[in-house]
């Protein structure tokens, strides 16, 4: 997970995470049409696709399932995190919370 500003230097942060030998050689990478994912993954590996297209469907379900179990993704609330590394780390325990509650 990467949290920042829709920029060329933030796209390029989940592309350099995976260590190097193996995951990102072998892998094809679905993104949706912004023109930074293009700039930081090799063409032969991207599959850039539009909202219909189906190859993003399930990042978005998540994103979805996110924003309305978690109050604190929301400015209006009580709960809303003004701290940068708070706000980080309450997604970072959602994110594994949920991935461990998947089969």
């Amino acid at each position: 997970m990467v949290a920042g500003h829709r920029s060329g230097a933030t796209a390029r942060l989940p592309w350099e995470a995976p260590p190097p030998p193996g995951y990102r050689e072998a892998g094809t990478f679905a993104t949706d049409l912004w023109a930074a994912y293009g700039a930081a993954i090799p063409a032969d590996q991207h599959l850039p696709r539009g909202k219909g297209e189906g190859m993003t469907h399930h990042i978005e379900r998540f994103l979805g399932t996110l924003r309305r179990r978690r109050a604190r993704s929301v400015r209006e609330t009580l709960s809303f995190s003004k701290q940068r590394e708070n706000h980080i780390g309450a997604l970072w325990f959602f994110i594994r919370l949920y991935n461990s509650s998947r089969r």
